[in-house]
């Protein structure tokens, strides 16, 4: 006898729920099934073909504690073409894949579909023909609860969404998550713009901006998967700890082909092994140094006086001292890569004997102009003339080099900048020289000068009000023909050389027409906590508007003075760790070793950044220099006046203690000994 349909709502979505497990099973046993040995054609393809279907074989796992879907959208009308004759309606579950029956109906619609979007932006004032927005409760994997906005019926009350709170404020073990199921109106927008623009968000801490980026990346990769494929993507990070965070984001959402680094993982043409202090650093990556790497690129062209004479049989063609002037004049105006205008010269100086032996009765074809280019008095011209560079050799002598610098750096640098920017010590080789982040930058825009840096389709910056202008034109060199997603905070900017407005950091990046988006309203933080931390804006960011967050959550602030810091840390750990969830323990980088062996001491088993917490291991000891863009349940700070001090001035200091009073997510404790920054109140 057939199974008899339940009356019970949340029973009928648990089915449906086994239903589309089982449904995605069957597409990935199909999947699975698949034999290749019939394919015809090269092996290169057929090698291809296997890559393919293990990545869609990935792309199809269910992962148990993920749940298949979260939401589900009644339209007042039909959507599909088959059934708009009929007048009624349809109802579709959203989640973060597209998961169809057997006969290819579909189950659970993909977030990033167009008929997914009313569910983030539905509203009672543009309901968007939804008649009722259906979100999920799920505890351990298995749906447990829903609820329901009749978002039509005027007789219901407007009511805050208890799942979608709930969800938000679920503890966090383990990697960041996605967000898909909490999107809001003004983070889809962003997350749904075109391909074809960069987008700059400015947001404020708990706004989602990490995670609206990212899952920007996965919906441009479902919108334009053909073409980003060709061009690949790329995540930047600000360190290897941030990476490890978010690196499980993309891969839940079912994407696995997005690359992530960080600018020095970029730049890595040289061993980093030395260390520029503020004012070198700052000046490295001052704007003015393309200007000087130009110049130094082409220091070694030079003017030839001899002319160029080509032997070929019995005859000898005559190239004149100023028509190879000319050429080389030429190239040099057309401002086109150092290597690109070195590959030309050849074939320019070819095409000029060419000339003459037509006049002289003969009737050369394309063969013989590419003997001449390789002829060997017109290579020699060519090494003379136009010698081969090598980018890391060049910035070596850049900065080892006083007058060769002060040759390509006359009226861009002043004579102070320039002792500041040598190195104290000369480099004698590239291998052995101790090289520093700001150089190898210098380094990678060397490199472009001379051969251009390939690009990529999209390119996504989080952390980017920490990037120095050079830094910045590294990274759109990677995005030249593409578009990226700009992230930061320039209230978290925490490097001497942070960025003071995105219009300046936009044009460094090579894209100043991209629009800026603020987002203001936070999700992460309790409003508690934020508006405690805002206290320090005027001081960091005056121009910036504080922070909101729609989370009011009372008792999620102590401000706590202590005498015995050391049991004072311990007790404060233990309290947070007594609630369900992540901790961080977040203090200044040189008081790190000492609480590192405290905790040991006391039995309280820590991680490092970038290390994966667990239900057993959920204590994490952070420097404040790599706290920002993680986030913890509950967060220890300790004595924000070291903080402060860690820095070479009092701003940035404020600023690295801005972004420690907003890791937390639940609650956050400050221990001080010493007087609170006058900042705070």
């Amino acid at each position: 006898m057939p199974a008899t349909p339940t009356t019970d709502p949340l029973q009928r979505e648990r089915d449906h729920l086994a239903s589309s497990r089982s449904a995605l099973r069957a597409m990935r046993e199909d999947v699975q099934s698949l034999d290749l040995r019939d394919v015809t054609g090269t092996w290169v393809s057929a090698v291809i073909l296997q890559n393919q279907i293990e990545a869609r074989i990935a792309a199809l796992a269910d992962l148990s504690d993920t749940p298949l879907f979260f939401g589900r959208l009644d339209y007042l009308h039909a959507v599909s073409e088959e059934l708009s004759e009929g007048g009624g309606g349809e109802n579709f579950y959203i989640g973060r894949r597209h998961v169809h029956d057997a006969d290819g109906d579909p189950m659970v619609i993909d977030w990033r579909a167009p008929v997914s979007q009313p569910f983030y932006r539905a509203s009672r004032v543009e309901p968007m023909d939804v008649e009722r927005r259906r979100r999920f409760g799920y505890t351990g994997g298995e749906l447990t609860a829903y609820e329901d906005e009749h978002l039509t019926d005027p007789a219901e009350q407007e009511t805050s969404s208890a799942l979608l709170a709930a969800e938000i404020e679920k503890p966090r073990v383990g990697p960041m998550r996605d967000i898909v199921a909490t999107i809001q109106p003004e983070q889809d927008e962003i997350v749904r713009s075109d391909l074809t623009g960069t987008i700059c968000v400015q947001g404020a801490p708990g706004t989602g901006k990490t995670a609206v980026g990212l899952h920007r990346v996965a919906y441009l990769l479902y919108a334009h998967r053909e073409r980003l494929a060709r061009t690949g993507t790329l995540v930047i990070g600000p360190n290897n700890a941030f990476l490890s965070y978010i690196e499980q984001v993309l891969p839940a959402l079912g994407e696995l082909e997005v690359a992530q680094a960080t600018v020095q993982q970029l730049v890595a043409h040289v061993e980093v092994r030395g260390e520029d202090d503020p004012e070198a650093a700052r000046l490295k990556g001052d704007a003015r140094m393309a200007e000087v790497l130009r110049r130094a690129v082409r220091a070694g062209i030079t003017l030839p006086t001899e002319p160029c004479v080509v032997v070929r049989g019995s005859r000898r063609w005559r190239v004149p001292a100023y028509e190879l002037v000319e050429i080389i004049e030429e190239l040099k105006g057309r401002e086109v890569r150092y290597d690109a205008a070195r590959d030309a010269l050849p074939q320019r100086i070819a095409h000029a004997v060419l000339l003459k032996m037509e006049q002289g009765g003969e009737a050369p074809d394309d063969r013989v102009q590419d003997a001449v280019a390789r002829n060997t008095a017109v290579k020699a011209v060519v090494k003379e003339c136009w010698p081969a560079v090598d980018p890391a050799k060049l910035v070596l002598r850049l900065l080892s080099d006083p007058e060769f610098l002060a040759e390509c750096a006359e009226g861009v640098l002043t004579a102070e900048e320039q002792r500041e920017v040598l190195w104290p010590k000369p480099g004698r080789s590239v291998k052995t020289a101790r090289w520093t982040h700001a150089d190898a930058v210098l380094v990678d825009e060397a490199t472009d000068l001379v051969q251009r840096t390939p690009s990529l389709g999209h390119v996504v910056l989080d952390e980017a009000q920490d990037l120095s202008p050079m830094q910045y034109r590294a990274v759109g060199r990677r995005c030249t023909t593409g578009s990226a997603t700009v992230l930061g905070d320039l209230a978290q900017g925490t490097t001497p050389w942070a960025t003071a407005s995105w219009p300046d950091a936009l044009l460094h990046l090579g894209k100043p027409e991209a629009h800026v988006e603020e987002l203001t309203k936070g999700f992460r933080v309790p409003e508690e906590v934020i508006a405690y931390a805002s206290r320090l804006l005027p001081s960091i960011a005056p121009g910036l508007a504080p922070a909101t967050s729609v989370r009011d959550t009372p008792g999620a602030l102590e401000i706590r003075p202590v005498d015995d810091w050391e049991e004072a840390v311990l007790a404060a750990c233990r309290e947070a760790l007594e609630h369900e969830g992540s901790t961080g323990l977040i203090a200044a980088d040189a008081r790190i070793p000492r609480l590192a062996e405290l905790l040991t001491a006391a039995g309280l088993a820590h991680l490092s950044p970038g290390t994966e917490t667990s239900t057993e291991s959920r204590l994490t000891l952070v420097p404040a220099s790599l706290a920002k863009g993680l986030e913890y349940d509950y967060v220890v700070l300790d004595e924000p006046a070291a903080v402060v001090a860690g820095e070479p001035d009092e701003r940035t200091g404020l600023r690295r203690l801005y972004v420690a009073l907003t890791r937390a997510v639940s609650g956050l404790t400050v221990l001080h000994r010493e007087p609170l920054p006058e900042q705070l109140g």
